[in-house]
Formats: C-alpha cells, sequence, structure tokens
C-alpha cells in the first residue's frame, strides 16, 4: 500500500497513471505487460493469464461476495443491465 502514498498516485483517479503528463493512465499494452510479467514471476503460465481474466474474475468475485449487481454493472461500465447478467453468466430473476 506504500506505492499508493507515492506523490503521483496522490489525487489520481487512474490505479495505474502513465508516466507523461499528456497520458493520465496506462494503455492497454502496458497493462497487458505489467500482467504478463507479473504471471511469469511467480511461476505461472503468462498464456493462461490476460487482461480480461483478470477483469472477468475479479467482478465475479465482486458479485459473488456481495450480490450487487448494479455495483458490478457500474465497475464494468455498461449502460444496461442485461449485458452485465450475460457477462456474468448468471440468471436475472437469480440475481
Amino acid at each position: 500500500m506504500r506505492w499508493m502514498k507515492d506523490p503521483i498516485m496522490v489525487g489520481s483517479e487512474y490505479l495505474w497513471p502513465g508516466r507523461f503528463h499528456a497520458r493520465l493512465h496506462i494503455s492497454t499494452r502496458q497493462y497487458a505487460r505489467i500482467v504478463r510479467e507479473r504471471v511469469s514471476s511467480i511461476g505461472l503460465e503468462a498464456t493462461a493469464y490476460g487482461t480480461h481474466t483478470m477483469r472477468r474474475t475479479k467482478v465475479t468475485q465482486i458479485y459473488k461476495k456481495t450480490g450487487k449487481l448494479r455495483a458490478v454493472q457500474l465497475l464494468l461500465g455498461h449502460t444496461k443491465m442485461d449485458s452485465t447478467v450475460q457477462y456474468l453468466g448468471v440468471e436475472l430473476e437469480d440475481a
């Protein structure tokens, strides 16, 4: 958590701010490289993990823990609840 107190993070709305002032956040390519490096560093096969896998896993965990479909919808940036339900693979009646 020390990195959250780093001066570059203070006031940033991005978890990973960019290194240049013109870019407020890192690119998807940079994020993919970080995921690949971290996965490899702990001895896992990097090709089995990706940025989308991480995104989907986290929101699935949040939904299972809280049951708050609307929160997951907002996190994913979906405009339609149906999209979120389909993305999670749950039945709307169960949600």
